[in-house]
């Protein structure tokens, strides 16, 4: 049964968006609506020919059918339940599977609640620090753009479009990308671009639109310049692409906000690294990121986001994951085309290389992390630092991590070396302490969410947690 396509709960929702009863989309179907409801109710497998049939009568991507965005919706259920404050509840992994299939609004609606709850109690717990409260949006702004670029599989062919038509517009090369974007903002907008020096007090970028002047501070390095004139070429001239991607009734002004900056950001990316020649020097090179950042004159951390952006159908890179974390191990930035779960309400596993990277800056750190899953995903991790101005001025370091399942891995330079075929060698990784399984990890800090804590006072073992832990 589990390797037929049994997807009653989708053929089910699908049915109750279109406002139809079983026996009407029987009739469009071509079927019995005993059958049909035998579909629906699991009892009886979806055959090819009839996903072919509902894809076609109601014009849905088949991929929508599949089982991937159902496991990260059960990833992320279990984060959440995996909080002690539904300790008592009773509620089983099997529980969230079902809830996640059989409804998944429902589930998205949890979600949306749990990540409130969070959001409140972060409010209360800073409260006695804080002089005064401003009140909080009741969705998290970061936590929408993350949704859109999973749901886009952060590739948006407007934005890639209105890229390549500027290139061809502004007459621009990989070699004077920057000084093509000040003449045409001057040529056909009248918008100067001007750099001014760093006692000024100038913010790294700043438009005018009085004076219709762009001012960049001059500590920005030139991959910096660069970039941040392209981010301002879009917010100037691309108001109806990142509009029709940004706009939302449900959205509040500051999600809005937020997802104009972050697709001002991919326009950017897509103009300094066009997706053609981009893609084309990526396969050629083996995805090595320190060449393409020489080549198109951009930083470690801007390759390998655009590395994720290549999705487009018919011409796609390797599917990537990526992330990025401070020294506290806080997310600020996270996506998974690979299918690798991520944690979303708590800090990553600590057995990831992308937390070794800081015990070797600028170095590249290769893993092979097997997940909860069982699946083995060929990770490479690295910090990155930014600086913002002089001696004094403090430098922000990050640790960037990037990856794909292993049976990619051949096609990254980094793999050179690592017996990729070895899965045994892999690393335990799980998504959060809670979630994992894993009974032997010395770095365990929290018991897991499936068995009970039992602790023997007079045994003492490399964690207070895994060594003592059994199943009830």
């Amino acid at each position: 049964m589990a390797d037929k396509l049994m997807l009653g709960a989708k053929v089910r929702g699908l049915r109750r968006r279109e406002k139809l009863t079983q026996a009407q989309l029987a009739d469009r179907l071509g079927v019995s609506g005993s059958y049909l409801n035998l579909i629906e109710n699991n009892r009886r497998p979806i055959t090819a020919n009839l996903l072919l049939k509902l894809a076609k009568e109601f014009s849905i991507d088949l991929a929508s059918f599949g089982s991937t965005e159902d496991a990260r919706l059960v990833s992320e259920l279990r984060e959440a339940f995996s909080d002690p404050l539904f300790d008592q509840s009773g509620v089983t992994p099997q529980d969230l599977a079902e809830l996640a299939t059989s409804l998944p609004s429902v589930s998205h609606a949890v979600l949306r609640l749990y990540r409130s709850y969070r959001m409140t109690r972060e409010s209360v717990d800073n409260f006695a620090e804080l002089v005064s409260v401003e009140p909080r949006p009741s969705v998290d702004p970061t936590e929408d753009v993350n949704e859109l670029l999973q749901r886009h599989m952060n590739y948006f062919p407007e934005v890639e479009e209105a890229a390549e038509r500027l290139w061809r517009d502004a007459d621009l090369d990989i070699d004077r990308v920057y000084s093509g974007l000040v003449d045409y903002l001057q040529r056909e907008h009248a918008i100067e671009v001007r750099v001014v020096p760093a006692e000024e007090g100038q913010p790294m970028r700043r438009y005018d639109p009085e004076k219709r002047r762009i001012t960049l501070s001059e500590v920005l390095p030139p991959r910096s310049r660069r970039f941040q004139v392209a981010h301002q070429t879009a917010l100037l001239t691309q108001t109806e692409v990142l509009d029709s991607l940004g706009l939302d009734d449900e959205l509040n002004s500051e999600s809005r906000a937020l997802r104009r900056v972050v697709l001002a950001n991919y326009f950017a990316a897509a103009v300094l690294m066009p997706y053609e020649p981009f893609l084309a020097s990526a396969k050629e090179h083996r995805y090595d990121i320190e060449l393409l950042a020489h080549r198109y004159r951009t930083s470690f951390e801007q390759v390998c986001h655009r590395l994720t952006n290549l999705r487009r159908p018919g011409n796609e890179g390797i599917p990537l994951h990526f992330i990025r974390i401070d020294v506290a191990g806080n997310i600020s930035k996270r996506f998974s085309a690979s299918g690798i779960r991520m944690p979303r309400f708590s800090g990553a596993c600590p057995r990831w290389n992308v937390h070794a990277a800081f015990l070797t800056p600028g170095m590249i750190r290769v893993q092979l992390s097997r997940m909860p899953d069982g699946v083995v995903y060929f990770c490479i991790a690295r910090t990155v630092q930014r600086a913002s101005g002089g001696y004094n001025m403090p430098h922000t370091v990050h640790s960037i991590g990037l990856g794909c399942e292993v049976r990619h891995a051949r096609q990254m330079v980094y793999s050179d070396g690592i017996d990729v075929d070895n899965l045994e060698a892999a690393t335990p990784v799980g998504v959060t302490c809670r979630t994992c399984e894993q009974m032997d990890c010395e770095q365990r800090v929290f018991p897991p969410m499936q068995h009970p804590l039992h602790v023997d006072e007079n045994v003492r073992g490399l964690s207070f947690y895994a060594p003592l832990m059994r199943k009830g």
